[in-house]
């Protein structure tokens, strides 16, 4: 398996008649993406706006941030499981346009006891500069459904709509010639070819059972986990739209973008390319609901880890509140009664900023800890005059000024490394 995309940088993006790619400026054409989305009869209407850079404007609450990229023809299915069949993802060309971000707005909040605005996408100020979302030119996608749909039926609608235009636009890329071509280099637990270089694996939850799924909510390969055991993946699976964020989009601090440019994988793969570790493959699991869920999954996946991939040493982040905690660390300990050894990347979930109270466990052998905080970090955001909401009373609450968290501006905090927020002792 071997992947390669075909990067085609991105600088800004312009409404016109006719969709296509001029040079590094995407020329989008609402019409034509809203007869696309209205193919859906869940959708009654949908709007479309577009923010840069820079621009004093703020918008939410976001449900969504995805990267256009489209496979190349002959290369396989684009998100499939969701878009197409479960083929598998990773292998041949996908055109990625940089730079560029398709974020969908919802028309409900995620959760009123986190938040009422939901996470919002700030492009100016303070709180934007921790934001790597706000270096990229937005396609804003605003759908309206039809009254009277369940939560997860709207929450569907909105992860289909996003992914089809993000598809149709990077699909304007493929008969023009990408800038740079970035081809990771294959990744096989057999490879004889590194003797001496300690052999890496990744362990990553991609969801917790302290959430049902719905029955038709698309995680992987468009299947929802529910029943599911670790699995094993090519890292290349991940980054090529075999895994979306659960229709909870809130509570993983996840976004379709994260999985795109995931930066575990991403760095695990540098190093493998410059020679210092082999990366032997991945373990996509999730967190249990119950003690029995838990010893079942953490065991699976250890022994995949240790008995498949045959790995030296494993990478492990976890998906979700404070309980997936329990599983990171558990797996990790039974790593290291293996002998392999474990890094192991938390976020901070506590009230009063202290690491001793956000780790939620401690166990001696897991002592290799990247602790991603800053939950608790605060900004004043001012008064904006342009706010994009899919509600006047979300345009009315997001105006500011106002005080927002950290966790609720999209692209600051993320449990898997996506995130410029670090935590200090001192």
């Amino acid at each position: 398996m071997q992947l390669t995309l075909a990067q085609h940088p991105i600088t800004d993006l312009q409404f016109g008649a006719s969709a296509c790619l001029e040079g590094t400026v995407l020329i989008v054409d609402a019409a034509e993406l809203r007869r696309l989305v209205l193919e859906d009869d869940s959708i009654v209407s949908i709007d479309f706006d577009i923010v840069r850079p820079g621009e004093a404007c703020r918008a939410g609450p976001i449900f969504d941030v995805i990267e256009p990229r489209a496979k190349a023809p002959g290369s396989g299915s684009d998100f499939p499981g969701i878009l197409a069949a479960p083929i598998t993802a990773g292998v041949g060309t996908t055109h990625v346009l940089q730079g560029a971000a398709v974020s969908v707005l919802a028309e409900i909040s995620p959760d009123l006891t986190r938040s009422a605005t939901g996470r919002v996408l700030e492009m100016s100020g303070a709180a934007a500069e921790a934001s790597d979302y706000a270096a990229l030119a937005h396609l804003l996608v605003i759908p309206h459904t039809k009254p009277g749909l369940a939560r997860q039926a709207v929450e569907k609608v909105y992860r289909v709509a996003g992914i089809k235009i993000a598809v149709a636009l990077a699909r304007l890329a493929l008969n023009h010639t990408p800038a740079t071509l970035q081809t990771f280099e294959p990744v096989t637990p057999a490879s004889k070819t590194r003797e001496g270089q300690p052999r890496v694996a990744y362990v990553g939850q991609i969801f917790s059972r302290q959430r049902k799924p719905a029955v038709d909510e698309p995680i992987l390969y468009g299947a929802n986990t529910d029943g599911m055991l670790p699995v094993m993946l090519h890292p290349d699976e991940w980054l090529d739209g075999a895994i979306v964020p659960s229709l909870h989009s809130w509570f993983g601090g996840t976004e379709t973008y994260f999985y795109q440019n995931h930066p575990i994988i991403l760095d695990l793969y540098r190093r493998h390319h410059a020679r210092e570790i082999n990366f032997v493959g991945t373990v996509a699991t999730i967190a249990g609901s119950d003690n029995f869920d838990r010893e079942r999954h953490c065991r699976a996946a250890a022994n995949l880890v240790k008995w498949n991939l045959q790995a030296d040493g494993a990478v492990l982040s976890k998906y979700g509140g404070g309980l997936p905690h329990a599983d990171l660390a558990e797996t990790a300990r039974l790593l290291e009664s293996m002998g392999i050894r474990t890094a192991v990347m938390v976020s901070d979930v506590s009230r009063d900023r202290r690491v001793e109270s956000a780790l939620l466990f401690n166990v001696p052998q897991v002592d290799a800890i990247v602790y991603n905080g800053g939950n608790g970090t605060q900004w004043q955001v001012p008064r904006v005059d342009r706010v994009i909401a899919a509600t006047q009373e979300f345009t009315e609450l997001l105006a500011g000024p106002m005080t927002i968290d950290a966790a609720n501006i999209v692209g600051v905090t993320n449990q898997q490394g996506a995130s410029r927020m670090r935590a200090l002792v001192y």
